[in-house]
């Protein structure tokens, strides 16, 4: 059984990452979430394990100690991490596995997983990300401001992935997402093993 692949996804806000992570999950592709560890306080709504692995301060600084992390930042006072066993271990299954994280985290995990395929998603330009952090009206002026200066910097990143997605069309996105799954899967160094078998089979 083939080995699963990492994909990391990072985007700056508004540029509608989780939607379309989504609506590839739901197309029943050979791929899951990586529940992340958080020292944040649950939200409504929100389940241990599902939503994130909700832990005290005490025990996430635990967790970077000891090396369970595969990646960890600290954002607004609270921690968020990946917890590494988890990840190899459905990759062994032969699950491919998806990160929804941030530049550093993503940088972090290129590091120590070389073979992770970063995909980096992109607005179809910076009027139009404007548009949709305004239309989201959930934040004021000043904040929106911050977050297009802040998108400004990620973009710059986004020629160190492997993949950009610009989101224009939300359908046509998804499709360009689970192509690059699909593609990703064929690739001849992932199936060296099956054409070895091929190889080196013998009719009797």
């Amino acid at each position: 059984m083939a080995k699963g692949i990492l994909f990391v996804v990072s985007a700056p806000a508004g540029c509608g990452k989780d939607t379309i992570l989504e609506k590839a999950l739901a197309k029943e592709i050979n791929l899951c979430y990586s529940v992340s560890a958080t020292t944040r306080a649950m939200r409504a709504g929100e389940t241990e394990g599902i939503s994130y692995y909700f832990k005290t301060r005490e025990e996430f600084e635990k967790m970077i100690a000891d090396g369970e992390l595969l990646e960890h930042t600290e954002y607004c006072g609270n921690y968020y991490g990946t917890p590494k066993q988890t990840v190899l271990e459905t990759l062994e299954l032969g699950q491919n596995v998806v990160l929804k994280i941030e530049i550093e985290g993503a940088e972090n995990v290129k590091k120590l997983m070389p073979e992770a395929v970063l995909v980096f998603i992109l607005p179809p330009s910076m009027q139009e990300l404007d548009r949709r952090l305004h239309k989201r009206g959930t934040e004021d002026e000043e904040t929106i401001a911050k977050r297009l200066k802040q998108a400004e910097k990620e973009i710059s990143f986004a020629v160190n992935y492997d993949y950009v997605i610009v989101n224009d069309d939300l359908n046509k996105a998804v499709r360009d997402f689970v192509a690059i799954v699909d593609a990703e899967s064929f690739r001849t160094n992932r199936n060296k093993e099956y054409i070895d078998l091929l190889k080196n089979f013998t009719v009797k």
